[in-house]
């Protein structure tokens, strides 16, 4: 209830600023390898996908618009993965949520599943998370060996006091804008 107002804000700035939708969704993989529906608030041109396909969105990306790139900045663009709370699917401390069939590309420029790399299908024994250690203290552009190292620490190391924390950084980090930053000294 207390996010209502910024729902109402975040869906204004973006039918004002081109008239698209207001939500984007995604297939995504949970716990025990379950797939569901993750939304987000659009903060990318309409139709990203079918134009330039599903790739990360990188620093200065022309994809992202100008009310997409506060609403990434403050993770406003995130509010409506609290529905993928309230129905089980995701938790608000976890592993990120990940395409299904996602890839990385190595330091050599190989295409590699995400299935190849260690630490995979152990980061698919707890639900996903709104925000998490990775989320958190990674950067944006850490190869994804190291983003699950992040996530199979947090399993081992999970607890109330642990996500108290990462959820009182995140909404710190929220405040300031400063996701686009993340995984930098804040």
């Amino acid at each position: 209830m207390i996010s209502l107002p910024f729902w109402f804000i975040a869906a204004l700035a973006i039918k004002m600023e081109d008239s698209g939708p207001i939500f984007y969704s995604q297939e995504r993989v949970g716990q025990g390898g379950m797939r569901f529906r993750s939304w987000k608030f659009r903060s990318m041109i309409v139709e990203s996908d079918e134009q330039f396909g599903p790739l990360q969105a990188g620093a200065d990306d022309p994809r992202i618009t100008r009310v997409g790139r506060l609403l990434r900045a403050t993770a406003m663009d995130e509010l409506p993965q609290l529905w993928n709370i309230f129905c089980g699917d995701m938790s608000f401390v976890g592993p990120r949520a990940l395409l299904p069939e996602e890839i990385e590309i190595n330091g050599r420029g190989q295409l590699v599943p995400l299935e190849q790399i260690p630490g995979f299908e152990e980061r698919h024994q707890v639900r996903p998370g709104l925000t998490g250690l990775a989320q958190v203290f990674a950067p944006r552009d850490v190869p994804r060996p190291q983003k699950f190292r992040y996530d199979l620490f947090y399993i081992k190391k999970q607890g109330f006091l642990l996500d108290l924390k990462l959820i009182a950084l995140s909404i710190w980090i929220s405040l300031r804008g400063k996701w686009e930053y993340r995984g930098h000294k804040f």
